[in-house]
């Protein structure tokens, strides 16, 4: 007889036909999962990640090509970035990780860097986790260049691959994200270093995963075994100073990214109730026909906002769909948290004119103050032009 179905084993059967027959799922990403966080309202890329679908393809077969991506030569010249910066075995690297997160320890005088090659990515997360704990028990500075890191994604590992990760002499972990947008005076562009923080703060989320697993040695190791390693929530940015190509670095806290991506890989744990809600059938398919992809697509909720277009494929298609339908989501969310319960472009003009609304609420009570400032403003204005004719 063939082995009882577990309720997981039935989610990824329930996911494999969502995602359409003979389709491969695509694997998330750092960056996949950096945006989930970015907006964890959205049950449409949850379910769309969590299910493997390809949301380029989708995108494309929707009749909404994406723009979303990096260029040819933004890779180019971030690959030349990072490859200056580990130059010399990484001491500019460790040299900025010492003087930015921990002045205290002995300056690095030699940088460890193992060899972390290995058979497909689960023998080199395998190979990752050998290298961090001989690392932690040399209490030296090394550096692990791209390591690979494996995360539990909805029952599913998920292989991460950071730009760099550190091993201090105490024994704990630091993640290096290198970008190559520029620094200037000391700041970069805050939407630039918010979407780094958060694909930081997925790394960290796995680091943590490792170091649990470091820490919880079998009963035959328990006497050596120790506490389990710390991975500092203190991630270093390093990317070009000002207009030149010499780096420079910055510690950013990622600990409310870190708990806000926790919460949005928790929450796909739960996808089945999203899947639960669909109607039986729906397949994303991007071979099927054009009317009914958009139909399975539309049976999901989406929350779109103008920060989806730097983060999803699928934005332009939601875009139109939200300005369809006068969503004030397709405004900004500040704006959408403003108006309260106000959802959409009608609803707010009306309240404006004073055409409906609840007039106790505050959000109608500025529309209506608003508007009646408007008024007041264009008929003196009008006086004034009738008066110089």
């Amino acid at each position: 007889m063939p082995p009882p179905r577990t309720r997981r084993t039935a989610l990824r059967h329930r996911l494999a036909e969502l995602r359409g027959p003979d389709v491969p799922a695509k694997a998330l990403d750092a960056r996949a999962l950096a945006a989930l966080a970015a907006n964890p309202g959205c049950k449409r890329r949850a379910i769309l990640d969590g299910a493997g679908v390809n949301k380029a393809s989708l995108a494309s077969a929707l009749g909404s090509p994406s723009a979303f991506g990096q260029s040819q030569f933004a890779f180019t010249r971030g690959n030349a970035f990072e490859a200056k910066v580990k130059a010399d075995g990484g001491a500019e690297l460790l040299r900025l990780v010492h003087e930015k997160l921990d002045p205290g320890a002995a300056p690095p005088a030699r940088a460890h860097v193992p060899d972390l090659s290995a058979i497909g990515p689960e023998g080199r997360s395998a190979r990752t986790a050998l290298a961090l704990r001989e690392a932690v028990e040399a209490a030296d500075w090394t550096l692990l260049d791209h390591p690979m890191l494996a995360l539990d994604v909805a029952g599913s590992p998920a292989f991460l691959e950071p730009d760099a990760v550190v091993v201090h002499p105490d024994g704990s972990w630091t993640v290096v994200e290198i970008k190559s947008f520029p620094m200037l005076d000391g700041s970069a562009d805050p939407a630039k270093v918010g979407a780094a923080a958060r694909q930081a703060a997925v790394y960290v989320l796995a680091l943590e995963q490792v170091a649990r697993h470091l820490g919880a040695e079998p009963e035959e190791h328990a006497e050596e075994s120790g506490p389990a390693p710390r991975v500092r929530h203190r991630v270093l940015l390093v990317c070009p100073k000002d207009f030149s190509n010499l780096p420079t670095a910055s510690a950013v806290d990622v600990r409310k990214q870190r708990a806000v991506t926790d919460r949005q890989l928790a929450r796909l744990t739960r996808i089945q109730h999203i899947a639960d809600t669909l109607p039986e059938g729906t397949c994303f398919s991007p071979e099927l026909p054009t009317a009914e992809l958009t139909a399975a697509v539309e049976s999901v909720p989406a929350t779109y906002a103008p920060e989806c277009l730097a983060a999803c494929e699928l934005a332009f298609h939601c875009r139109d769909r939200s300005c369809a339908a006068g969503a004030v989501t397709s405004l900004g969310r500040s704006l959408r948290a403003e108006l309260g319960g106000l959802t959409t472009v009608e609803d707010v003009l009306a309240a404006a004119r004073g055409t409906a609304g609840d007039p106790d609420d505050p959000a109608v009570a500025a529309l209506r103050r608003a508007a009646e400032l408007r008024a007041e403003a264009l008929d003196q204005r009008a006086v004034g032009v009738t008066g110089c004719r």
